[in-house]
């Protein structure tokens, strides 16, 4: 089936009532039938629900439709997008530790792997996404992953994902990417050879700013890397806490059923039944959006590149932007609708960002509504000017989230404080 008929049907089956709609099963917990079926369950020899930390009916219909959609095997939504990304990495690492995470993303991912997961005595080395020249010389027996965005926040760089992958494969290493700002509409990562998909659904997923949620999305690939690799020897060694339960050897997918029983169980970073319930709605509507978002966006990034106030735009839409090439590569469909533009100044930046109508001055993006944030004062503020440097983030920086309004009144309103 194509994306538009996944994301409308796929992972659903009508209960006795026939409703059109996926019911919201609101509970916490699940009657067994007896005593053996309870046990059965908790000794997973029998798949079903337990209590809602762990699954839950209409959570697992989000799943299933979004590991469709990315083309993975599996698929486990969590509370948020960062609990996403922080649940992959403590998955896969431990004390002493490292992993390799680009030098652009997100600021609430810069901050985390930078310097919260420190002091879980894990270390973070950064490479160039779009230059990953330098990658190899960053992984030694510890490397236990490699962290990117395909389309990335705020710059939006796109992922060499061939030279990436090339070297992750080389080194039997798990590579995580947050597809969030491309959605699987525009760019799926399993299919370029990646291991792993995460998501912040709380943007472009739900679409109108309504919920946080996120989720992560298994390959068969992560499996094959996992089984007998030294790196990963607590997926092949006797888990203690399940009874030595060994993940490799399970007929399931290794990564995502360790995040259910082990993270997931410990953690409870789990999405509510109603989140999921209104991830599901948005995504029937994903595409359409993300072609809208895009269409807009390229026509606002246009009119900015040629504004003799604006001293760069970065949008890979644009092909004079550096990005174009590998835009026309690994996505389809369009280019998403978040953009950036500099100005010449701190100050200018924010008389701009004071006293534009129409854009909402928010840190979300992928709403129906457009936003206009500055970065380097909000997303990005507990960098240091360094770390600013190195992710391309000046004072003059400001991000456009263009949403659902007709675009020649967004370019309106920017003209007005562009002057």
């Amino acid at each position: 089936m194509q994306p538009e008929t996944i994301a409308l049907h796929h992972g659903y089956e009508k209960d006795a009532q026939g409703t059109m709609a996926v019911p919201i099963y609101m509970s916490t917990a699940y009657e067994f039938r007896d005593s053996k079926h309870a046990a059965d369950l908790f000794a997973l020899k029998e798949l079903g629900n337990i209590y809602t930390r762990l699954m839950n009916p209409t959570s697992a219909v989000f799943e299933k439709r979004f590991a469709e959609l990315e083309g993975g095997v599996a698929a486990i939504a969590t509370a948020s997008g960062m609990a996403a990304i922080f649940s992959c990495i403590v998955n896969l690492c431990e004390a002493g530790d490292n992993i390799l995470v680009a030098n652009a993303v997100y600021g609430g991912t810069s901050t985390l792997t930078d310097h919260t997961i420190k002091r879980f005595g894990i270390e973070t080395r950064k490479f160039d996404v779009t230059n990953p020249s330098t990658l190899e010389d960053l992984i030694d027996e510890k490397t236990k992953l490699i962290l990117f965005e395909s389309l990335s926040n705020p710059n939006l760089q796109i992922a060499d994902f061939d030279a990436i992958t090339s070297v992750a494969n080389k080194h039997n290493i798990i590579t995580v990417v947050d597809n969030t700002v491309a959605t699987p509409m525009l760019c799926n990562p399993i299919k370029l050879g990646c291991d792993i998909v995460i998501h912040s659904t709380s943007k472009y997923t739900t679409g109108q700013g309504l919920a946080l949620g996120g989720i992560i999305v298994d390959s068969a690939t992560s499996a094959e890397k996992i089984k007998g690799n030294s790196r990963y020897n607590h997926f092949n060694e006797p888990d203690a806490s399940y009874h030595g339960l060994i993940y490799s050897e399970l007929p399931f997918p290794p990564f995502i059923m360790r995040i259910l029983l082990s993270v997931l169980r410990d953690l409870g970073a789990t999405p509510s039944p109603f989140n999921s319930w209104l991830m599901i709605q948005g995504l029937e509507t994903l595409s359409l959006r993300m072609k809208q978002h895009s269409a807009s966006a390229l026509k606002v990034a246009k009119f900015l590149n040629s504004h003799k106030k604006v001293l760069k735009v970065n949008y890979p839409g644009l092909k004079s932007d550096k990005n174009n090439k590998r835009a026309k590569k690994y996505l389809n469909g369009g280019f998403s609708g978040l953009l950036s533009f500099e100005v010449k100044s701190l100050k200018r930046a924010k008389k701009i960002v004071d006293n534009i109508n129409i854009f909402s001055i928010v840190v979300n993006i992928g709403d129906s509504k457009s936003i206009i944030t500055h970065p380097a004062s909000t997303t990005h503020q507990q960098l240091s000017l360094k770390e600013l440097k190195d992710a391309n983030i000046g004072e003059g920086l400001i991000r456009l989230s263009i949403g659902l309004e007709n675009a020649d009144d967004l370019i309106d309103e920017l003209s007005k404080v562009l002057g």
